[in-house]
């Protein structure tokens, strides 16, 4: 302190002789070289004294300040996420900076999944866009909002989400905070949707894997199929309620055929004749997969219009309420050539597909592949 003091009254000394020597510039031309060697000497005082010292105490007041700083943003983060409450931070755009404890539990998706990731692809459709514009309008400074919204897993049960702005430290542009809280008396959980992962999990859905593939090694063997179609939907079969809500089948590539479509009987919004009357080249996914023979694998989608629309001109994703995808081209391994596509839907609080089973899918998509491909080409 007593530096700052002491370098304060230094400065004021040399901005009082600076003024000094505007006021001699008036003298007789024969005194001049006299007053810019003055102005010299004082620019290097400059150079040489103040500007090292002024180094020395900003050196000295960052050092403090940034332990103090680092202090208490550790405080902080650990405050958030031990709060209570699910609580996330974003940006403007809803993409997460951060997600607590609480929320990972209330929402069932992981914080490190979550962040760099908009919040909205967690909401249902319909209130994706309404989320988006509340959040824009908090971050520019209209004020707090507070809105009713869906989780996707869990659809039914209605979700308070307040909105407000926050500056952090050191940062140029507006965060905002966004705290969840059920609409009803019933507080979402994870016992109907993703939680905690039991000890023998991943044992037990490895051997639900190995089980699928062998009732799909066993449907594919057992009787000689006659045509591609009964290929087709004999895989469907196997696929449908054990593994996936909804199956597409789709044969060929450069021309498309749909040929099965299996879905829950419960579904009412969307009818297995529905989708049986859609145009598979109207489909982006299932085109795309046709033509570049690469599997797709989407949690929540946040393109709607991905598997094209229905009679009604809704999109199917949001009309089935589809959770997470598959969408898998038949490819034959010899020269690459694409049999048909598999569209694999799975809707509200069941688990979202894994990178495991992305990879069984694919492994029985080259059987089904043969399979066909012995009964010629498309």
């Amino acid at each position: 302190m007593a530096q700052t003091e002491e370098f304060g009254e230094e400065l004021a000394d040399f901005v009082r002789r600076v003024a000094e020597l505007k006021a001699a510039r008036s003298v007789p031309h024969d005194d001049l070289p006299t007053v810019l060697d003055t102005a010299i000497f004082e620019l290097d005082h400059v150079a040489g004294q103040l500007w090292p010292w002024y180094e020395r105490l900003t050196a000295t007041g960052t050092a403090g300040t940034s332990s103090a700083d680092r202090q208490e943003q550790q405080l902080l983060k650990g405050i958030f996420q031990r709060l209570p409450l699910p609580v996330a931070l974003m940006d403007r755009e809803t993409v997460v900076r951060r997600l607590n404890f609480a929320a990972t539990n209330f929402t069932g998706v992981r914080a490190g999944y979550a962040t760099g990731r908009p919040f909205s692809g967690f909401l249902a459709h319909p209130d994706r866009a309404a989320f988006r514009s509340q959040t824009a309008a908090v971050a520019r400074g209209d004020g707090d909002r507070s809105l009713t919204v869906h989780l996707q897993q869990r659809p039914a049960v209605p979700v308070r989400a307040t909105l407000t702005a926050l500056r952090p430290s050191g940062e140029p542009r507006t965060a905002v905070l966004v705290v969840l809280q059920s609409a009803d008396a019933r507080a979402p959980s994870a016992e109907g949707g993703p939680g905690p992962v039991p000890d023998l999990g991943e044992t037990t859905r490895h051997a639900a894997l190995m089980d699928l593939l062998d009732a799909m090694t066993t449907a594919l063997l057992s009787e000689p199929a006659r045509t591609r179609a009964a290929v087709l939907e004999r895989a469907a079969r196997v696929l449908h309620g054990r593994f996936a809500d909804w199956v597409v089948a789709d044969e060929g590539a450069a021309r498309l055929c749909r040929t099965t479509v299996l879905g829950p009987a419960e579904q009412r919004d969307v009818r297995a004749e529905d989708l049986e009357a859609q145009d598979p080249a109207a489909c982006p996914l299932v085109v795309e997969a046709a033509r570049g023979g690469s599997t797709a694998l989407q949690v929540r989608p946040e393109d709607p219009d991905a598997f094209g629309r229905d009679a009604s001109d809704a999109p199917v994703l949001v009309r089935a309420n589809v959770t997470s995808l598959l969408c898998v081209p038949l490819t034959l391994d010899l020269d690459g050539t694409v049999q048909g596509v598999l569209t694999l839907f799975r809707t509200g609080p069941r688990l979202a597909f894994s990178m495991a089973e992305a990879q069984a899918m694919d492994m029985m998509s080259r059987h089904i592949a043969l399979t066909l491909g012995n009964l010629g080409r498309p």
